[in-house]
């Protein structure tokens, strides 16, 4: 969920062994998709470009703090490396969180267990490119994103 970076203190307090895995995006990809989607409560600031931006700037500055907080402890792993390598990425995923290996995890759109997130669809097919980039085609639309997302809009 686009909040869940909020708790990462608190986690790591409740479950001080856990391993955090921090999936990044290219900034204007993830802000264009929490925009596109209803989600049912609790993300408000996803309807508004500015506000998207914004928000998305104090989320980067807090991953900053939390790295700096918790060396070692938080995995950053860029989306688009996992769409591009998806076993590699997994193996990563995997060994940080210091389990092993398991064939399934490639084949994560195949298991049934229910699934309550916006990707609900994602999850139930296999890993595809088609929304790197995606923003591009609304980028007459993103002025305002844009501008609020600073230089991180390039990234």
């Amino acid at each position: 969920m686009p909040g869940n970076f909020l708790h990462l203190g608190l986690i790591h307090l409740m479950l001080p062994n856990a391993s955090i895995i921090h999936c990044r995006r290219a900034a204007m990809d993830i802000c264009y998709s929490c925009f596109s989607l209803l989600f049912s409560e609790g993300q408000s600031f996803t309807y508004d470009l500015i506000e998207l931006g914004l928000y998305y700037r104090q989320y980067d500055r807090l991953m900053r703090h939390w790295h700096a907080m918790l060396p070692g402890r938080i995995l950053d792993v860029r989306y688009e490396d996992v769409v591009a390598d998806l076993e590699g990425s997994a193996r990563r995923f995997v060994a940080h969180c210091g389990l092993p290996w398991d064939d399934r995890c490639l084949d994560f759109h195949a298991t049934e267990r229910a699934v309550r997130t916006a990707s609900l669809t994602q999850v139930r097919q296999p890993i595809y490119a088609s929304s790197i980039g995606r923003w591009r085609r609304y980028e007459r639309h993103l002025g305002p994103l844009i501008e609020a997302l600073g230089p991180l809009a390039s990234n």
